[in-house]
C-alpha cells in the first residue's frame, strides 16, 4: 500500500488528493499544505509545510515514509524541486528545473517555439520600458502583454488601445507590480479565436493526451472583463474533433517534446498547451504550463475512470505509451465561486454556507481558498471552490453545477453564469 504526497492547496490539489485517495493501492494521501477540503476527504491528512519549502516538504516525505510525490502548483516546478527530490533519492512526478522553464518564463518558451516552428502568435520581449513603448506605438490593436515570469495567471493583458498598452507597460516594468516576475515582459499580437487547453501526461518522446477540455480566463460573462487564473472549466471539449486533436498532436505536442529531449531537457509530468484555435481553425500556442490546469483539472477528474497513481507510476518508469486511460462518457462542467474583489484585492475570512448539501454522486465542490476554523468553513483565497458537476449533455452538467452553486453561500460571492457557452450553443446547433 502506497503513501502519496501531493503539493499546494488549491482546487487542483483538493481534486488530485480525492482521486487518488480512491485508488486501492494507496494507503494515506498527504497534502502541502491543503485546504478545508481536503481536510475532510477520506485518507486524506493535511501537512502544514509550505510549497516553496523544499527542505521542509522533503523531511515530510521521510518522516511520513512517502513512496511517491506528485506536485500541484508551478512555482516549486520552476525553482527546481524535483531536481532536488532526484538528488535525495525521492520520486516526484513533475519536470525538472530545465523543462519547467516552459512555464517560468514566456520570453523562453516563445523563443523554443521559433527554433522548433511550432505556431504561435509574433512576438517581442522587452526589459526597457521606453522601448516597450515605442515597439507598442506602432504595433496593431489589439495586443496582448505579458510578464515574463509566474504573475498566479494575472500577468496578462490584452490591450484595446494605446492607453491600455502603455498602462501595462508602467504597471509590469516599471512599477514592478509582479515582482521578479515582471523584469521583462513580452508583447505579442492578438490572435482571435477559441481558447482550448490540451493537458497530456509526458515522458521524454512518450506521450498520453488527457481528456480535452475549456478554461474561461475572462472574469465576466461573454469572456469580458480582466483575466484571471480560471473561473470555470469543462471536459470533453467539442471544438477538438478527432482532426483538430491529430493536428495539435502533431504540429505542438510532438515537436515541442522533441524539441525537449534534444535540447538536453526530456519532460516527465503533466503537460498543458494552452491553445487558440484561430478564425481559420488552425491551433497556436498561447502559453505551456508545466503542471494540471486548475480548474481543468476537476471537471477532467470527475470523467476519469483509470487509477491516476498507476498512470504517474506508468510515466515514472517508461511504460506510458503501453498504458490504457479510460474515461466516464459524460461532460462534466465546474464553475469556480471567487471572493468578492477577485481578481484583484478580495475580502477573506467570510463563513460559507450550504457546502453539505450538494455534494451527490453527479456533484462535488473541490475546495481552493478556504480555510477551517473552529467547525466553520471560512473563505481564504481569491478562488474560493470549484462546484463541478456529470451530465449526460454538457447542458445537464452545466444546469446541475448552477444549481448546487445557488445553494452555496457567503457575503460578497461571485461566479460567472455561463461556464461552457460556446460549446452549449454549438452542440445545440448540431
Amino acid at each position: 500500500m502506497m503513501r502519496i504526497l501531493i503539493i499546494g492547496g488549491g482546487g487542483r490539489e483538493h481534486a488530485l488528493a480525492w482521486k487518488i485517495a480512491t485508488s486501492r493501492s494507496v494507503e494515506r494521501v498527504f497534502v502541502a499544505p491543503g485546504n478545508a477540503g481536503t481536510a475532510t476527504e477520506p485518507k486524506v491528512e493535511n501537512l502544514s509545510v509550505s510549497p516553496s519549502d523544499i527542505d521542509a516538504l522533503i523531511d515530510a516525505v521521510k518522516k511520513n515514509r512517502v513512496d511517491l510525490t506528485i506536485v500541484g502548483p508551478e512555482a516549486p516546478l520552476v525553482a527546481g524541486i524535483v531536481d532536488r527530490f532526484m538528488q535525495a533519492g525521492l520520486p516526484c512526478f513533475g519536470p525538472q528545473q530545465g523543462p519547467a522553464q516552459l512555464e517560468g518564463s514566456k520570453r523562453f518558451t516563445k523563443a523554443f517555439l521559433d527554433r522548433h516552428q511550432i505556431p504561435t502568435a509574433r512576438w517581442q520581449s522587452f526589459s526597457d520600458a521606453n522601448l516597450a513603448r515605442a515597439y507598442a506605438r506602432s504595433h496593431p490593436l489589439p495586443m496582448v502583454i505579458k510578464a515574463d515570469g509566474l504573475a498566479a495567471g494575472k500577468g496578462v493583458v490584452i490591450a484595446q488601445n494605446y492607453d491600455q498598452a502603455f498602462a501595462a507597460i508602467q504597471e509590469i516594468l516599471v512599477d514592478q507590480r509582479f515582482g521578479n516576475a515582471g523584469q521583462t515582459l513580452v508583447i505579442e499580437e492578438f490572435i482571435a479565436g477559441e481558447e482550448v487547453s490540451f493537458i497530456c501526461v509526458a515522458a521524454g518522446t512518450a506521450v498520453l493526451p488527457l481528456a480535452t477540455s475549456q478554461d474561461h480566463k475572462a472574469r465576466e460573462a461573454g469572456d469580458q472583463g480582466p483575466n484571471t487564473g480560471g473561473m470555470g472549466a469543462y471536459s470533453p471539449a467539442p471544438r477538438v474533433d478527432s482532426g483538430l486533436h491529430k493536428q495539435i498532436m502533431q504540429e505542438v505536442i510532438h515537436p515541442t517534446l522533441q524539441g525537449l529531449v534534444e535540447e538536453g531537457m526530456p519532460y516527465l509530468g503533466f503537460l498543458y498547451a494552452g491553445l487558440m484555435i484561430d478564425t481559420h481553425g488552425q491551433p497556436k500556442v498561447l502559453e505551456y504550463n508545466c503542471r494540471f490546469g486548475d480548474p481543468e483539472t476537476q471537471p477532467i477528474l470527475m470523467r476519469l475512470q483509470s487509477d491516476l497513481v498507476e498512470l504517474c507510476l506508468a510515466a515514472l518508469e517508461g511504460r506510458l505509451e503501453s498504458y490504457a486511460i479510460k474515461w466516464d462518457s459524460r461532460f462534466a462542467l465546474g464553475v469556480v465561486m471567487v471572493a468578492e474583489g477577485y481578481p484583484g484585492e478580495y475580502r477573506r475570512g467570510d463563513e460559507i454556507y450550504g457546502l453539505a448539501e450538494v455534494d451527490s454522486d453527479e456533484v462535488k465542490v473541490f475546495h481552493a481558498g478556504t480555510l477551517q476554523e473552529g467547525g466553520r468553513i471560512l473563505t481564504d483565497g481569491g478562488r474560493v471552490l470549484c462546484v463541478t458537476a456529470l451530465g449526460e449533455t454538457l447542458a445537464q452538467a452545466q444546469a446541475s453545477a448552477y444549481r448546487a452553486v445557488d445553494r452555496i453561500k457567503w457575503q460578497g460571492a461571485g461566479w460567472r453564469p455561463d461556464i461552457g457557452w460556446r460549446a452549449v450553443d454549438r452542440l445545440k446547433d448540431n
